[in-house]
């Protein structure tokens, strides 16, 4: 049985190059990295601009996903929210997902061989 996890891991865009330095310390280079918008506690921020109030309900966020064997996801989850924390609300989450399976499309490896 094959035995590895996806992350994705929500953080902070001001976080993300602390979060990248860490992880390729650690020996995790390969991962990739979206720019979203997400609410959470936060529910966003009300601003004014030219006289009008208006509410920002969807802020930045960056989603990084790694695909990590099982032995190395409490290591990579700790560099992750180590690296990110600031204590406010607004840091993030990370979501683990079983994998069944990663194909490396140029070799045909699979498994932990792929990642």
């Amino acid at each position: 049985m094959i035995s590895i996890k996806k992350l994705e891991c929500i953080i902070r865009p001001s976080k993300l190059e602390e979060v990248k330095e860490a992880l390729g310390n650690y020996g995790i280079h390969g991962m990739t990295v979206t720019h979203v918008t997400g609410c959470g506690l936060q529910q966003g921020k009300t601003e004014v601009y030219r006289g009008s109030e208006y509410t920002i309900d969807l802020l930045p966020k960056v989603k990084i996903e790694i695909v990590v064997p099982d032995n190395r996801v409490d290591e990579v989850v700790r560099v992750v929210s180590d690296t990110s924390r600031t204590g406010k609300i607004g840091d993030g989450k990370i979501f683990i997902y079983d994998l069944r399976d990663a194909i490396r499309v140029r070799t045909g490896e699979s498994g932990e061989e792929a990642i």
